[in-house]
């Protein structure tokens, strides 16, 4: 089983207001990137707020996903401590059977079904597991990352907003880098003349 892990708990700070509110074509942003993940393979999805916490889920409160892929949101305290402390709340959130956690960041509008399962397909079909599918386009990683569960433990152990990158670091070897000719894996959205130039 393959969970999706979205995080959703920056303070925003180069934006100026809550990523993910922001309008998205009629909708707040992370009930799009949900709904994005919800039409993908992934078995489930976990999402972690912080900042903006109660509107998050609110935002998310009316959701008419599918039963069978269920939603499960939970709230990190120590948000402002950095983004690994949202991705341990979110592993430890994770069912007992997941083989994988797919790491979705908020602000990557540009997200689509179609690119998360490119990023399980490559994990799923590998001749040897992965620790990790990186994506990438033109040479330069992107977003958003499958990790596999062998890593999970090192994971829990990160402190402050080092993210994931310095455990992959370790396993360069296992990681697969899975190159896509797609844009979106590259480009998110840190401030307002980002939001606008994307937004249209």
């Amino acid at each position: 089983m393959i969970y999706g892990i979205l995080l959703t708990a920056g303070t925003s700070s180069r934006m100026g207001e809550p990523k993910q509110l922001l309008d998205w074509h009629g909708q707040p942003l992370v009930r799009y990137i949900v709904r994005q993940a919800l039409g993908s393979q992934l078995d489930g999805l976990i999402v972690v707020t912080g900042a903006a916490a109660e509107a998050t889920q609110a935002a998310l409160a009316s959701f008419d996903h599918e039963e069978s892929v269920p939603v499960y949101i939970c709230y990190n305290p120590q948000f402002t401590d950095g983004q690994a402390t949202s991705l341990q709340i979110g592993l430890h959130e994770l069912p007992a059977d997941a083989e994988a956690a797919l790491v979705l960041l908020v602000d990557q509008p540009l997200l689509t079904p179609t690119l998360i399962n490119q990023v399980i397909d490559a994990y799923c079909t590998a001749n040897q597991k992965p620790a990790a599918v990186v994506p990438t386009c033109e040479g330069r990683r992107g977003n958003p990352v499958l990790l596999d569960r062998a890593l999970f433990a090192e994971l829990q152990a990160l402190e402050g907003d080092v993210g994931a990158r310095d455990v992959l670091q370790r396993h360069a070897e296992q990681v697969l880098w899975l190159e896509l000719n797609d844009q979106a894996v590259l480009i998110d959205m840190d401030t307002p003349e980002a939001y606008r130039h994307l937004h249209g």
